[in-house]
């Protein structure tokens, strides 16, 4: 079975056996695959592996979450935030965006990097941000765009990083929410948009049951059906 290569109709909730299937703002759903974390599992997006008709369409999806924050430049962060980086700014009707990585340049400097690690990739490595790009975030407002938040832990170095350019970002933007694991140690002041939200699920004998709701507080989504957005009560 391919996984991301396009939408299909929302089936009623159960347990799960090796996938799940996401609702989109649209109604319809998307098919995950469950990943298997031993007392949890999640639904994991590989954003490269997409059809270019999924990603593009949860791109607008984000851009429209987007737009009451006004962003005037976009930063799509290593690796597979890039995906959507460049889609959100374009769809926005930016002319360019910004591109954070994970290799050094001969160019760039100490300071403008950051140690991270994520859940999907365990051991330190570090983002760097080009100096050369430094004009293109000086006092704009800057959304920041990856493909999940799960953790938080890579969103969080994304701010540090952002931090030592000397800008606060307006928003933080991904495709999929992934629970609610991020909040605890999550910046109240800096608010999350998603094209979509899944729970984690725990491990029963019927298969993988939701541990939460698929839409958590606090989180702004693409209202169904319109072009504005809502957030979550």
């Amino acid at each position: 079975m391919e996984f991301w290569q396009g939408f299909e109709a929302l089936a009623p909730d159960g347990p799960r056996q090796a996938d799940m299937l996401a609702r989109m703002p649209d109604g319809r759903a998307l098919r995950l695959p469950l990943r298997d974390y031993g007392e949890i599992a999640v639904g994991g997006l590989i954003a490269n592996q997409a059809s270019f008709p999924v990603a593009r369409q949860l791109a607008r999806w984000m851009a429209e979450a987007t737009v009451p924050f006004a962003p005037e430049v976009v930063v799509g962060l290593p690796t597979l935030g890039h995906v959507f980086g460049s889609l959100v700014a374009e769809t926005l009707g930016h002319r360019n965006w910004v591109a954070p990585g994970y290799s050094r340049k001969l160019w760039y400097e100490e300071a403008l990097s950051v140690p991270l690690a994520s859940s999907t990739s365990p051991g330190e490595r570090r983002m760097w941000l080009d100096p050369r790009l430094l004009p293109r975030l000086a006092g704009r407002r800057v959304l920041v765009v990856d493909d999940v938040i799960s953790t938080g832990r890579s969103a969080l170095a994304a701010l540090a990083l952002l931090a030592r350019a000397g800008c606060m970002p307006v928003a933080f933007c991904v495709a999929m929410a992934q629970g609610d694991r991020w909040r605890a140690t999550w910046p109240l002041a800096m608010p999350i948009v998603a094209a979509c939200a899944t729970p984690l699920f725990r491990r029963s004998p019927e298969g993988w049951l939701p541990l939460e709701a698929t839409a958590p507080r606090d989180i702004a989504f693409p209202l169904r059906h319109h072009g504005e957005t809502r957030r979550t009560p």
